[in-house]
């Protein structure tokens, strides 16, 4: 059976090994999150923080951090959850297996949520109350980072039309009156922008309430890519084995009623006050901007109630792993979705929307002995317009029917085959002045940047060398460079200055590498630190693929432009160095690291862990 509430399922990671006890008193500033960041590098366990600085109320981080212990977590309902969306997304494989899939009803009746009379279980405290985290140094205040942000539908009001997600908050500093406002972040293409844009129209609040902790289903169905039509309380129900409880205040909000803690207020149309920065997952600062204001009206929280909390930065972290059951869920689903789509893989390792691999079908024209990418192309469209996916800046799709075993998290050996096989002159598809991840800062503005879609598909075009010609030159400013993979070399050069001064060094590197014999050599990577960038095939995509905006970095050698077609002779360039607009990157405080090392100590609660 599923867990009635945070407080069991820790009580249960905690019997089988899976959660160990913080005992010590630690520092919300900056100490948590280091702690907890130690921790999972080190693949440890979940960790409950007894002691926090400031706060009366535990927390409890990491529930996530390995995708064995969520599958513990969900024992008993994962198979017959991934039996329910394959039927959401292929309805008739029930007609097709009656047999097969035992049980659906009884999770079809848990996924209902139950709506209960007002209940007194809850007390009252204060924004302020609140375990006060801060995860990295330049952040602008503390955040709560798991929770679930519930709005509903102001034309079609109730549960079932409404939408959990899971958008950070900010609960002091900056501008807010404590205890009275706080911010509500959220990005594009998500589905409480929907019902607040709604609420606008209509020139009224939007009623907001932000539910903590609960049974671990609740955070996780807040972050489901869920198919159409299914909503996250109901997912919720199916995945905990235990239908979602819910009730309304007394001023009409609504409240989880397994949650822990419980924030509702309202957002007035147009209000709105600086938010972050945010120590985020793309391993770089989210900077100050106006998002929308929450004015809270209570804070309640259960007898026992500890506060879930988690850290992002450069992947990986736990949202990694989140990601890693999420696809053991619905990895199936969006193939069924996109016609000719047979695999897709949101690269974590480049924080996920700036980078995409994917394979397909091509089928356009079997009775040609020629081979293009044709469907890919259309395949690659339809990928770059659905949902999240859509944020997506960089997206690398190549033909099943070139390689039967071809795997899309196979990071060196899919990018090696997608430019072993493409035509430079053809295969690159550029989407110019549209919208990438908000937390993207590469492009030209927030919200704004470009896409560029690498298809391949047909015969080897050129074999990657793993190494360069004896008589390999480039250039001043660029000086030194290293092979990162077979046919990609990273060069360094000198500080980013400006588009200007770009284009003439680009003008340079091509007019000295276009009378060289580069056959062998395909993309070429221009960062600050090219031992850094070539030493691993995570920092190569990290680096390359977050730090380039595709219209305005993208270059290459013995470029052209034919019917508005831009196109290379040579290999690509991607000028992937830092520029004067980009976010800074999130680095470590030397004192917290040292300060926590008190806590591997013989006797400690974390010796043996640190």
């Amino acid at each position: 059976m599923g867990y009635q509430s945070l407080a069991a399922c820790v009580a249960d990671l905690e019997k089988h090994g899976h959660l160990i006890r913080i005992k010590e008193e630690v520092d919300p500033y900056l100490e948590m999150a280091a702690i907890h960041l130690r921790v999972y590098e080190k693949k440890g366990p979940a960790l409950f923080f007894e002691n926090i600085k400031g706060s009366k109320f535990p927390a409890v981080s990491n529930l996530f951090g390995t995708l064995e212990r969520s599958k513990f977590m969900f024992r008993d309902s994962l198979p017959k959850v991934e039996q329910l969306v394959q039927l959401r997304s292929d309805p008739m494989k029930a007609l097709r297996n009656p047999l097969k899939l035992p049980g659906i009803g009884f999770t079809a009746l848990t996924a209902l949520p139950l709506k209960q009379s007002f209940k007194s279980v809850f007390s009252k405290t204060a924004i302020s109350a609140l375990p006060q985290i801060v995860n990295w140094p330049m952040d602008g205040g503390p955040f709560v980072t798991m929770p679930q942000v519930y709005t509903e539908d102001i034309d079609k009001p109730g549960i079932l039309n409404a939408n959990l997600g899971m958008y950070r908050i900010q609960l002091a500093g900056n501008d807010y009156e404590l205890n009275e406002e706080i911010g509500l972040h959220y990005q594009i293409h998500r589905g409480i922008g929907v019902h607040q844009s709604k609420a606008n129209a209509k020139g009224q609040p939007l009623k907001v309430s932000i539910f903590v902790g609960g049974p671990p289903s609740h955070p996780l169905a807040a972050v489901m890519p869920l198919p159409e039509g299914l909503s996250e309380m109901t997912f919720a129900g199916a995945l905990g084995n235990r239908r979602f409880r819910y009730f309304y205040d007394e001023e009409g909000f609504c409240i989880s009623a397994d949650a822990d803690f419980v924030i509702t207020g309202t957002v007035y149309p147009h209000e709105n006050k600086p938010e972050g920065p945010f120590g985020d997952h793309l391993g770089y600062y989210s900077l100050t901007h106006p998002f929308p204001l929450m004015k809270v009206h209570n804070v309640y929280h259960r007898k026992g109630a500890i506060w879930s909390f988690t850290v992002v930065g450069r992947p990986p972290q736990e949202d990694t792993s989140f990601g890693a059951l999420i696809h053991e869920i619905a990895g199936s689903a969006l193939p069924k979705e996109i016609h000719g789509l047979k695999e897709v893989n949101a690269v974590d390792a480049a924080g996920v929307h700036p980078l995409l691999f994917a394979i397909g079908s091509e089928r356009y024209t079997p009775y040609l002995n020629e081979r293009r990418p044709q469907e890919i192309l259309t395949i690659a469209n339809h990928i770059l317009g659905k949902n999240q996916l859509s944020l997506a800046k960089y997206l690398f799709i190549a033909a099943r029917e070139d390689d039967e075993h071809l795997d899309t998290h196979n990071l060196s050996g899919f990018m090696q085959h997608v430019l072993s096989r493409m035509d430079f002159k053809t295969d690159l598809h550029f989407h110019t002045h549209t919208t990438i991840d908000t937390l993207d800062y590469s492009g030209d503005g927030l919200n704004s940047g470009s896409k560029a879609v690498f298809a391949a598909a047909g015969p080897q075009k050129r074999i990657l060398t793993s190494g360069l010609p004896k008589d390999f030159a480039i250039p001043e400013p660029f000086s030194q460079f290293k092979m990162a993979i077979p046919g990609v070399i990273a060069i360094k050069g000198r500080t980013y200055i400006d588009q200007a001064h770009a284009e003439q060094e680009m003008l340079a590197l091509d007019y000295c590498l276009k009378e060289q014999d580069l056959a062998g050599l395909a993309l070429i990577v221009l960062c600050d630190d090219h031992e850094f960038t070539a030493a691993s095939i995570d920092n190569l995509v990290w680096v390359t693929f977050t730090r380039s905006n595709p219209a305005s970095d993208i270059h290459g050698v013995g470029s052209f432009i034919s019917n508005k077609h831009w196109g290379c002779t040579g290999p690509v360039i991607i000028d992937a160095r830092k520029k004067p607009h980009h976010a800074p990157e999130l680095i470590k405080d030397e004192n917290v690291e040292r300060n926590i090392e008190r806590l591997g100590v013989k006797g400690a609660s974390l010796y043996g862990i640190l």
